[in-house]
């Protein structure tokens, strides 16, 4: 049978995700109590309210987070999203915060998703999350648009270097099409090939990041 491994965050009333942008307030729209009013004795429901920027949790960018003529969540293919055959790099951070092409090099990565396990989840929700984390390099993202890959996922902050205003990493591969999917976790518990991921979000028109419940499929 197969196994399935959820490397997606648990969102949470009051959780920071993203330095500077803030928390979802999860909330009653309709509490039982109240719904009572609404139905025959015995029944109740609860309808819930919940206010979130985009960038929340594990969330996937599609090229419209970047470009205003890029596709939107909307527009993203399942093909792109979902069920997709992946590999796993490991990143040793001994080696620096930076993953170099090199990373990837000799790897089969046409058409998969891409994930790179840095282990930096091990700090999520902590101080330290938000500082000194690894990223990818520019000439990383270029190597993995030559090499055809589908999707790029990993376990940090950002995939690219937050210590400067650019970002070329969103730059290069949301300009070619390939999704991204940051705040990934529990990748450590995956081996390196031989298992299908997906990461599919809520499919709304001209908007370009939205959380998602990313999982691997181990067969």
């Amino acid at each position: 049978m197969a196994q399935f491994i959820d490397l997606s965050h648990i969102v949470e009333a009051g959780m920071i995700t993203y330095k500077g942008l803030p928390a979802p307030i999860i909330c009653d729209f309709l509490s039982r109590e109240a719904s009572r009013n609404n139905y025959a004795e015995g029944t109740e429901f609860h309808i819930g309210k919940i206010e979130l920027v985009a960038n929340t949790g594990t969330y996937l960018d599609s090229p419209f987070h970047r470009f205003a003529d890029g596709k939107d969540l909307s527009e993203l293919t399942l093909t792109q999203i979902a069920e997709l055959e992946a590999v796993l790099i490991r990143h040793d951070l001994a080696n620096g915060r930076a993953i170099e092409a090199e990373a990837f090099a000799g790897l089969d990565l046409k058409g998969k998703a891409v994930l790179v396990n840095t282990n930096w989840s091990q700090h999520w929700r902590t101080d330290q999350y938000f500082e000194g984390h690894p990223y990818l390099t520019a000439a990383a993202a270029e190597y993995l648009v030559q090499a055809q890959a589908t999707l790029v996922g990993i376990d940090s902050y950002n995939i690219d270097n937050t210590d400067t205003n650019t970002r070329p990493v969103h730059t290069i591969l949301l300009g070619n099409n390939i999704p991204i999917v940051e705040h990934l976790c529990q990748l450590d518990q995956l081996p390196s090939s031989g298992f299908h991921f997906s990461a599919v979000p809520v499919k709304v028109k001209q908007f370009g990041t939205f959380p998602v419940r990313a999982y691997a499929r181990i067969d």
